[in-house]
Protein backbone atom coordinates (compact mmCIF):
# COMPACT_ATOMS: atom_id res chain seq x y z
CA UNK A 1 0.00 0.00 0.00
CA UNK A 2 1.27 3.46 -0.94
CA UNK A 3 0.67 5.75 2.02
CA UNK A 4 0.40 8.94 -0.02
CA UNK A 5 -2.82 10.81 -0.64
CA UNK A 6 -4.59 14.17 -0.80
CA UNK A 7 -7.57 14.41 1.54
CA UNK A 8 -10.21 17.11 1.95
CA UNK A 9 -11.43 16.07 5.39
CA UNK A 10 -11.67 18.02 7.60
CA UNK A 11 -9.46 20.36 5.56
CA UNK A 12 -6.99 20.04 2.68
CA UNK A 13 -4.39 17.46 3.77
CA UNK A 14 -1.30 16.53 1.77
CA UNK A 15 -0.28 13.21 3.29
CA UNK A 16 2.85 11.24 2.50
CA UNK A 17 6.58 10.90 2.92
CA UNK A 18 8.60 13.75 1.45
CA UNK A 19 5.70 16.14 1.05
CA UNK A 20 7.35 18.86 3.10
CA UNK A 21 8.88 19.74 -0.27
CA UNK A 22 5.47 21.24 -1.10
CA UNK A 23 5.53 23.75 1.77
CA UNK A 24 5.91 26.82 -0.45
CA UNK A 25 3.18 25.60 -2.78
CA UNK A 26 0.92 25.02 0.24
CA UNK A 27 1.53 28.56 1.49
CA UNK A 28 0.69 30.05 -1.89
CA UNK A 29 -2.47 27.90 -2.07
CA UNK A 30 -3.47 29.33 1.32
CA UNK A 31 -2.84 32.88 0.11
CA UNK A 32 0.34 33.39 2.14
CA UNK A 33 3.26 35.33 0.66
CA UNK A 34 5.15 36.30 3.82
CA UNK A 35 4.73 33.52 6.39
CA UNK A 36 5.91 33.43 9.98
CA UNK A 37 6.97 29.91 10.94
CA UNK A 38 5.96 29.27 14.57
CA UNK A 39 7.55 26.37 16.40
CA UNK A 40 8.96 25.47 19.83
CA UNK A 41 12.44 26.15 21.14
CA UNK A 42 13.55 22.53 20.85
CA UNK A 43 12.75 22.35 17.15
CA UNK A 44 14.09 25.76 16.17
CA UNK A 45 17.62 24.64 15.28
CA UNK A 46 16.80 21.11 14.09
CA UNK A 47 17.44 20.03 10.53
CA UNK A 48 13.76 19.54 9.69
CA UNK A 49 13.09 23.15 10.66
CA UNK A 50 16.06 24.71 8.88
CA UNK A 51 15.24 22.66 5.80
CA UNK A 52 11.65 23.95 5.83
CA UNK A 53 12.90 27.52 6.17
CA UNK A 54 15.30 26.88 3.28
CA UNK A 55 12.37 25.74 1.12
CA UNK A 56 10.37 28.85 1.99
CA UNK A 57 13.32 31.14 1.33
CA UNK A 58 14.12 29.49 -2.00
CA UNK A 59 10.55 30.18 -3.11
CA UNK A 60 10.85 33.87 -2.20
CA UNK A 61 8.69 33.57 0.92
CA UNK A 62 11.38 34.58 3.44
CA UNK A 63 12.61 32.56 6.42
CA UNK A 64 11.00 34.28 9.43
CA UNK A 65 10.68 32.17 12.57
CA UNK A 66 9.23 32.59 16.05
CA UNK A 67 10.23 29.89 18.53
CA UNK A 68 9.66 31.35 21.98
CA UNK A 69 7.07 28.70 22.74
CA UNK A 70 6.86 26.77 26.00
CA UNK A 71 6.06 23.02 26.10
CA UNK A 72 2.61 24.02 27.42
CA UNK A 73 2.17 27.26 25.44
CA UNK A 74 1.00 30.33 27.34
CA UNK A 75 -0.85 33.55 26.75
CA UNK A 76 2.49 35.34 27.16
CA UNK A 77 3.96 33.26 24.33
CA UNK A 78 0.95 34.23 22.22
CA UNK A 79 1.34 37.92 23.00
CA UNK A 80 5.00 37.88 21.98
CA UNK A 81 4.25 35.87 18.85
CA UNK A 82 1.58 38.33 17.76
CA UNK A 83 4.02 41.21 18.31
CA UNK A 84 6.62 39.53 16.06
CA UNK A 85 3.95 38.73 13.47
CA UNK A 86 2.72 42.30 13.28
CA UNK A 87 6.19 43.85 13.26
CA UNK A 88 7.23 41.55 10.42
CA UNK A 89 4.22 42.45 8.29
CA UNK A 90 3.35 38.77 7.92
CA UNK A 91 0.22 37.57 6.15
CA UNK A 92 -0.03 34.02 7.47
CA UNK A 93 1.48 31.39 9.73
CA UNK A 94 3.22 28.07 9.20
CA UNK A 95 2.41 26.25 12.45
CA UNK A 96 5.23 23.71 12.76
CA UNK A 97 5.90 21.07 15.39
CA UNK A 98 4.08 19.09 18.03
CA UNK A 99 1.06 20.30 19.96
CA UNK A 100 2.82 23.33 21.43
CA UNK A 101 4.03 24.76 18.11
CA UNK A 102 0.78 23.96 16.33
CA UNK A 103 -1.46 25.40 19.04
CA UNK A 104 0.60 28.56 19.47
CA UNK A 105 0.92 29.09 15.71
CA UNK A 106 -2.83 28.84 15.26
CA UNK A 107 -3.42 31.34 18.07
CA UNK A 108 -0.91 33.81 16.60
CA UNK A 109 -2.75 33.68 13.27
CA UNK A 110 -6.07 34.05 15.06
CA UNK A 111 -5.05 36.94 17.32
CA UNK A 112 -2.96 38.96 14.87
CA UNK A 113 -5.98 40.94 13.69
CA UNK A 114 -8.07 40.98 16.87
CA UNK A 115 -8.58 43.91 19.24
CA UNK A 116 -9.98 41.98 22.21
CA UNK A 117 -7.79 40.01 24.66
CA UNK A 118 -7.13 36.31 24.04
CA UNK A 119 -9.22 34.98 26.93
CA UNK A 120 -12.30 36.70 25.52
CA UNK A 121 -12.36 33.86 22.99
CA UNK A 122 -12.32 30.95 25.43
CA UNK A 123 -14.48 28.02 24.29
CA UNK A 124 -17.49 29.00 26.37
CA UNK A 125 -20.89 29.29 24.74
CA UNK A 126 -20.67 31.44 21.64
CA UNK A 127 -17.68 33.50 22.74
CA UNK A 128 -16.00 32.66 19.42
CA UNK A 129 -18.48 35.00 17.72
CA UNK A 130 -16.74 37.92 19.45
CA UNK A 131 -13.85 37.56 17.00
CA UNK A 132 -13.44 39.47 13.76
CA UNK A 133 -13.48 36.43 11.50
CA UNK A 134 -12.21 38.36 8.48
CA UNK A 135 -9.06 39.34 10.42
CA UNK A 136 -7.94 35.75 11.06
CA UNK A 137 -4.79 35.00 9.07
CA UNK A 138 -4.45 31.80 7.03
CA UNK A 139 -2.56 28.85 8.51
CA UNK A 140 -0.52 26.04 7.01
CA UNK A 141 0.02 23.33 9.62
CA UNK A 142 2.94 20.90 9.61
CA UNK A 143 2.93 18.34 12.44
CA UNK A 144 6.28 16.85 13.45
CA UNK A 145 4.84 14.45 16.02
CA UNK A 146 1.97 11.97 15.80
CA UNK A 147 -0.33 12.61 18.73
CA UNK A 148 -2.08 15.91 19.30
CA UNK A 149 -3.80 16.16 15.92
CA UNK A 150 -3.97 19.94 16.35
CA UNK A 151 -3.22 20.28 12.65
CA UNK A 152 -6.84 19.32 11.90
CA UNK A 153 -8.44 21.14 14.84
CA UNK A 154 -10.32 24.39 15.26
CA UNK A 155 -8.99 25.14 18.73
CA UNK A 156 -5.81 25.60 20.74
CA UNK A 157 -5.02 24.84 24.36
CA UNK A 158 -3.27 27.80 25.98
CA UNK A 159 -2.14 28.13 29.59
CA UNK A 160 -3.29 31.28 31.39
CA UNK A 161 -0.07 32.37 33.05
CA UNK A 162 -1.41 34.17 36.09
CA UNK A 163 -3.62 31.27 37.24
CA UNK A 164 -1.82 28.24 35.71
CA UNK A 165 -5.05 27.12 34.03
CA UNK A 166 -5.32 25.57 30.59
CA UNK A 167 -7.93 27.29 28.46
CA UNK A 168 -9.36 26.21 25.12
CA UNK A 169 -9.45 28.98 22.51
CA UNK A 170 -11.88 28.15 19.69
CA UNK A 171 -12.92 29.54 16.35
CA UNK A 172 -14.03 27.63 13.22
CA UNK A 173 -11.54 29.62 11.12
CA UNK A 174 -8.62 28.45 13.25
CA UNK A 175 -8.77 25.27 11.18
CA UNK A 176 -5.63 25.34 9.00
CA UNK A 177 -6.22 25.95 5.32
CA UNK A 178 -3.64 23.36 4.29
CA UNK A 179 -1.98 20.55 6.26
CA UNK A 180 1.23 18.76 5.29
CA UNK A 181 1.49 15.39 7.04
CA UNK A 182 4.96 14.11 6.21
CA UNK A 183 5.91 11.08 8.33
CA UNK A 184 9.59 11.63 7.53
CA UNK A 185 9.45 14.64 9.89
CA UNK A 186 8.69 12.30 12.80
CA UNK A 187 11.64 9.95 12.22
CA UNK A 188 13.85 11.79 14.73
CA UNK A 189 11.41 11.56 17.65
CA UNK A 190 12.99 9.74 20.61
CA UNK A 191 11.10 6.73 22.01
CA UNK A 192 9.64 8.52 25.04
CA UNK A 193 8.15 11.24 22.82
CA UNK A 194 6.91 8.63 20.36
CA UNK A 195 5.18 6.91 23.29
CA UNK A 196 3.70 10.03 24.88
CA UNK A 197 2.40 11.51 21.64
CA UNK A 198 1.12 8.17 20.36
CA UNK A 199 -0.77 7.53 23.57
CA UNK A 200 -2.22 11.03 23.32
CA UNK A 201 -3.72 10.01 19.97
CA UNK A 202 -5.01 6.83 21.60
CA UNK A 203 -6.60 8.83 24.45
CA UNK A 204 -8.37 11.06 21.93
CA UNK A 205 -9.78 8.03 20.15
CA UNK A 206 -10.80 6.22 23.35
CA UNK A 207 -12.53 9.25 24.87
CA UNK A 208 -14.29 10.20 21.63
CA UNK A 209 -15.46 6.61 21.18
CA UNK A 210 -16.81 6.45 24.76
CA UNK A 211 -18.45 9.88 24.78
CA UNK A 212 -22.23 9.58 25.09
CA UNK A 213 -22.91 12.27 22.49
CA UNK A 214 -24.36 11.25 19.13
CA UNK A 215 -21.84 11.49 16.29
CA UNK A 216 -21.56 8.19 14.36
CA UNK A 217 -18.95 9.56 11.94
CA UNK A 218 -16.62 10.37 14.81
CA UNK A 219 -17.45 7.03 16.43
CA UNK A 220 -16.22 5.12 13.40
CA UNK A 221 -13.12 7.25 13.03
CA UNK A 222 -12.24 6.82 16.70
CA UNK A 223 -12.55 3.05 16.47
CA UNK A 224 -10.26 2.77 13.46
CA UNK A 225 -7.85 5.23 15.05
CA UNK A 226 -7.57 2.90 18.04
CA UNK A 227 -6.74 0.04 15.69
CA UNK A 228 -3.98 2.00 14.00
CA UNK A 229 -2.42 2.86 17.37
CA UNK A 230 -2.68 -0.74 18.56
CA UNK A 231 -1.02 -2.07 15.41
CA UNK A 232 1.58 0.61 14.71
CA UNK A 233 2.58 2.47 17.87
CA UNK A 234 4.61 -0.49 19.20
CA UNK A 235 6.39 -0.66 15.84
CA UNK A 236 7.17 3.08 15.80
CA UNK A 237 8.39 2.87 19.40
CA UNK A 238 10.64 -0.12 18.69
CA UNK A 239 12.02 1.24 15.40
CA UNK A 240 11.85 5.00 14.91
CA UNK A 241 12.81 4.59 11.26
CA UNK A 242 9.78 2.42 10.39
CA UNK A 243 8.21 4.82 7.91
CA UNK A 244 5.00 2.78 7.53
CA UNK A 245 4.44 2.82 11.29
CA UNK A 246 5.26 6.53 11.44
CA UNK A 247 2.77 7.26 8.64
CA UNK A 248 -0.02 5.21 10.19
CA UNK A 249 0.51 6.94 13.54
CA UNK A 250 0.35 10.32 11.84
CA UNK A 251 -2.99 9.27 10.34
CA UNK A 252 -4.21 8.03 13.74
CA UNK A 253 -3.34 11.38 15.33
CA UNK A 254 -5.38 13.31 12.76
CA UNK A 255 -8.24 10.83 13.13
CA UNK A 256 -8.29 11.16 16.92
CA UNK A 257 -8.42 14.94 16.81
CA UNK A 258 -11.18 14.89 14.21
CA UNK A 259 -13.11 12.30 16.19
CA UNK A 260 -13.12 14.23 19.44
CA UNK A 261 -15.68 16.62 18.00
CA UNK A 262 -17.87 13.96 19.68
CA UNK A 263 -16.38 14.81 23.06
CA UNK A 264 -13.52 14.09 25.43
CA UNK A 265 -13.79 13.17 29.11
CA UNK A 266 -12.15 12.66 32.47
CA UNK A 267 -8.71 11.78 31.05
CA UNK A 268 -8.37 15.24 29.55
CA UNK A 269 -10.29 16.96 32.33
CA UNK A 270 -7.59 15.75 34.74
CA UNK A 271 -4.55 16.07 32.49
CA UNK A 272 -5.26 19.70 31.60
CA UNK A 273 -4.95 21.09 35.17
CA UNK A 274 -2.15 18.63 36.01
CA UNK A 275 -0.16 19.79 33.00
CA UNK A 276 -0.86 23.46 33.64
CA UNK A 277 0.20 23.30 37.29
CA UNK A 278 3.06 20.78 37.15
CA UNK A 279 4.25 21.23 33.53
CA UNK A 280 3.98 17.55 32.66
CA UNK A 281 3.96 16.20 29.10
CA UNK A 282 0.33 16.18 28.00
CA UNK A 283 0.22 12.84 26.19
CA UNK A 284 2.15 11.04 28.91
CA UNK A 285 -0.19 12.50 31.53
CA UNK A 286 -3.17 11.22 29.52
CA UNK A 287 -1.60 7.75 29.49
CA UNK A 288 -1.06 7.82 33.26
CA UNK A 289 -4.70 8.78 33.84
CA UNK A 290 -6.27 6.38 31.35
CA UNK A 291 -6.36 3.08 33.33
CA UNK A 292 -8.12 4.65 36.32
CA UNK A 293 -10.55 6.58 34.10
CA UNK A 294 -11.53 3.42 32.24
CA UNK A 295 -12.47 1.79 35.54
CA UNK A 296 -14.24 4.97 36.68
CA UNK A 297 -16.40 4.94 33.55
CA UNK A 298 -16.91 1.18 33.42
CA UNK A 299 -20.59 1.20 34.44
CA UNK A 300 -21.43 3.30 31.37
CA UNK A 301 -18.91 2.10 28.78
CA UNK A 302 -18.56 -1.66 29.31
CA UNK A 303 -20.79 -2.47 26.35
CA UNK A 304 -19.13 -0.14 23.84
CA UNK A 305 -15.67 -1.24 24.98
CA UNK A 306 -16.73 -4.88 24.51
CA UNK A 307 -17.56 -4.04 20.88
CA UNK A 308 -14.28 -2.17 20.44
CA UNK A 309 -12.33 -5.10 21.85
CA UNK A 310 -13.91 -7.44 19.28
CA UNK A 311 -12.97 -5.07 16.44
CA UNK A 312 -9.43 -4.76 17.79
CA UNK A 313 -9.01 -8.54 18.19
CA UNK A 314 -8.58 -8.18 21.95
CA UNK A 315 -9.96 -11.10 23.96
CA UNK A 316 -11.85 -10.63 27.22
CA UNK A 317 -14.14 -7.70 26.52
CA UNK A 318 -13.74 -4.76 28.87
CA UNK A 319 -11.25 -6.54 31.14
CA UNK A 320 -9.17 -7.57 28.14
CA UNK A 321 -9.18 -4.01 26.81
CA UNK A 322 -8.16 -2.60 30.20
CA UNK A 323 -5.34 -5.16 30.42
CA UNK A 324 -4.23 -4.21 26.91
CA UNK A 325 -3.97 -0.56 27.98
CA UNK A 326 -1.98 -1.50 31.09
CA UNK A 327 0.38 -3.66 29.04
CA UNK A 328 0.81 -1.01 26.32
CA UNK A 329 1.71 1.60 28.93
CA UNK A 330 4.15 -0.75 30.65
CA UNK A 331 5.82 -1.69 27.36
CA UNK A 332 6.61 1.98 26.78
CA UNK A 333 7.76 2.72 30.33
CA UNK A 334 4.80 4.99 31.12
CA UNK A 335 4.68 5.79 34.86
CA UNK A 336 1.83 4.21 36.81
CA UNK A 337 1.08 7.28 38.93
CA UNK A 338 1.64 11.01 39.19
CA UNK A 339 4.22 10.47 41.92
CA UNK A 340 6.11 8.15 39.56
CA UNK A 341 6.10 11.05 37.06
CA UNK A 342 7.97 13.12 39.63
CA UNK A 343 5.10 15.10 41.15
CA UNK A 344 5.94 14.76 44.81
CA UNK A 345 2.81 16.36 46.25
CA UNK A 346 -0.39 16.90 44.28
CA UNK A 347 -2.69 19.72 45.31
CA UNK A 348 -5.81 17.59 45.10
CA UNK A 349 -8.26 20.43 45.80
CA UNK A 350 -6.76 22.56 43.05
CA UNK A 351 -6.66 19.78 40.45
CA UNK A 352 -10.23 18.67 41.22
CA UNK A 353 -11.46 22.25 40.88
CA UNK A 354 -9.63 22.60 37.56
CA UNK A 355 -10.95 19.28 36.29
CA UNK A 356 -14.57 20.13 37.05
CA UNK A 357 -14.19 23.49 35.29
CA UNK A 358 -12.65 21.91 32.19
CA UNK A 359 -14.93 21.62 29.11
CA UNK A 360 -13.87 17.98 28.69
CA UNK A 361 -16.06 16.98 31.64
CA UNK A 362 -19.12 17.42 29.46
CA UNK A 363 -18.18 14.43 27.33
CA UNK A 364 -17.47 11.99 30.15
CA UNK A 365 -19.86 9.03 30.28
CA UNK A 366 -20.14 9.22 34.10
CA UNK A 367 -21.13 12.60 35.49
CA UNK A 368 -18.14 14.08 37.28
CA UNK A 369 -18.77 15.49 40.76
CA UNK A 370 -16.41 16.86 43.38
CA UNK A 371 -16.69 13.63 45.36
CA UNK A 372 -16.12 11.10 42.59
CA UNK A 373 -13.46 13.22 40.85
CA UNK A 374 -11.51 13.46 44.08
CA UNK A 375 -11.71 9.67 44.50
CA UNK A 376 -10.59 9.20 40.89
CA UNK A 377 -7.61 11.54 41.30
CA UNK A 378 -6.57 9.81 44.52
CA UNK A 379 -6.28 6.56 42.54
CA UNK A 380 -3.83 8.23 40.16
CA UNK A 381 -1.69 10.10 42.67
Amino acid sequence: MTLTANWSYPTAVRFGAGRISEIAEACIAAGIQNPLLVTDRGLAAMEITTRTLDLLEAAGLGRAIFAEVDPNPTDRNAEEGVRVYREGGHDGVVAFGGGSGLDLGKVVAFMAGQSRPLMDFEDIGDWWTRADADAIAPIVAVPTTAGTGSEVGRASVITKSDTAEKKIIFHPRMLPAVVICDPELTIGMPPFITAGTGLDAFAHCVEAYCSPHYHPMSQGMALEGMRLVKDFLPRAYADGGDIEARAQMMAAAAMGATAFQKGLGAIHALSHPIGAIYHTHHGTTNAVCMPAVLQFNRPEIEGVIDRAARYLDIDGGFDGFASFVDDLNASMKIPTSLSAMGIEEVDIDRVVKGALADPSTGGNPVKMTEENTRALLERIV
